[in-house]
């Protein structure tokens, strides 16, 4: 099934459930009003989020409307753990841990200050995860993701701190099962396409080139204390270290986006444009 969070003027937003398409929604006011709240009692939750998807699949739900891209915060607004391996990069696994407080919606802007700021956007994806004892395996870890989501990381190219990231999302995220296929022991098999200014600039397989799959990244965070529900772990940037980040300047848009086999979006498109907070005021 496939999730996204509304902005409804609170910090945790409103949980809608989002046809396969993506075309129509329907808010899951009656199950859980967060995220949060579903995950942290996924068991009983998920199977009422799935009869309603299944409903809204089928044209039958009655207060469904327009699924709107720009409405949406990203489908966690406030993680537990915002962490980030280096899954593409083929040496040990390293984690970088930031903040939530970076979490952007899909279409909302990138800001920073001065009057020129360069940033560099990488795209890479993450996991949403129930509970996950310490100490588990790789295989046991893998079986915590509850979802799975687009991300766009965007920083200052003279910053290395994972605090000064601002981490776009998707607008929906998905489960493992809606990925079918695609989804293979910790690996995310799409093709995801970055455009610039509305020029296509690259398409990169999001498999190819994994060394360290979710279920590894998800054990190393959880190796030394329990990984709680609500925590969200990132792949890092995804075909690193030979795909460069793109680099933007103000004013400018950079848009990634990932299509199934059945030519539909898998999570709606990550479209922002980067702006100085300077030049705003």
């Amino acid at each position: 099934m496939k999730l996204a969070t509304y902005k409804d003027g609170s910090r945790d937003g409103q949980l809608l459930v989002v046809s396969k398409d993506l075309s129509t929604a329907h808010y899951a006011t009656a199950i859980a009003h967060t995220l949060q709240q579903a995950l942290d009692d996924w068991n009983f939750i998920a199977p009422q989020l799935q009869d309603l998807y299944s409903t809204l699949n089928q044209g039958k739900a009655r207060h469904a409307f327009a699924f709107d891209p720009a409405l949406c915060m990203p489908p966690l607004p406030r993680a537990h753990q915002w962490v980030q391996g280096n899954a593409y990069a083929d040496k040990d696994l390293a984690l970088s841990w930031g903040s939530s407080a970076g979490f952007v919606g899909a279409r909302d802007a990138v800001t920073y200050p001065g009057h020129d700021p360069q940033a560099k956007a990488a795209m890479g994806w993450a996991a949403i995860t129930g509970d996950v004892a310490s100490g588990v395996t790789a295989a046991q870890a893998v079986e915590g993701v509850r979802l799975v989501a687009l991300v766009n990381v965007w920083h200052l190219p003279e910053s290395a701190q994972p605090t000064d990231e601002w981490v776009a999302f998707s607008p929906v995220a998905v489960t493992p099962d809606a990925l079918g296929a695609a989804w293979t022991r910790g690996r995310v098999q799409v093709t995801l396409g970055t455009r610039s200014n509305g020029q296509p600039l690259s398409v990169v397989d999001a498999a190819a080139g994994m060394a360290h799959p979710m279920g590894e990244i998800i054990a190393a965070v959880a190796a030394v204390r329990p990984v709680r529900a609500g925590t969200v772990v990132g792949t890092g940037p995804i075909g690193m270290p030979n795909a460069e980040p793109v680099c933007a300047g103000p004013g400018e848009r950079v848009a990634i986006e990932a299509k199934g086999t059945d030519g539909h979006s898998v999570w709606g498109a990550i479209d922002q444009g980067l702006a100085s907070r300077a030049d705003a005021q």
